[in-house]
């Protein structure tokens, strides 16, 4: 019974372990998307994840939800500076995501300002 209870402990941290390495290091798609920086901020109880909105549209419609890892640094900074402006963003989704990772599966691995196509100077 020993060696049964060891097996089967050993299978399901093998388990997990296999899981959480194929949410946080198989990216399901890559991508861009281009909209306005909506919203910004760092929130949690426990575990404080960044957390973002960019507006896909003029009428604010298509709202696309982001997260950003604390590994990040410079994303982090270019995001609060863009607050409010017209910016191009390179993403990867993932399968799932963990709480302590955000709140989204789309995670930003870039961040570009660009001029809006609504407002041309």
């Amino acid at each position: 019974m020993k060696k049964f209870l060891g097996a089967l402990s050993i299978g399901v941290i093998a388990a997990l372990g296999i899981y959480y390495a194929i949410i946080y290091f198989v990216p399901y798609s890559e991508g861009y998307r281009s909209g306005e920086l909506i919203k910004f901020s760092s929130k949690g109880l426990l575990v404080k994840t960044w957390e973002g909105e960019m507006s896909q549209g003029i009428s604010g419609a298509q709202i696309f939800s982001f997260s950003v890892l604390d590994k990040n640094g410079e994303v982090i900074e270019n995001l609060k500076k863009f607050q409010g402006q017209y910016v191009k963003l390179t993403y990867i989704e993932r399968l799932g995501t963990f709480f302590w990772l955000g709140d989204t599966k789309y995670f930003i691995t870039e961040v570009e300002q660009e001029s809006s196509p609504h407002f041309r100077n």
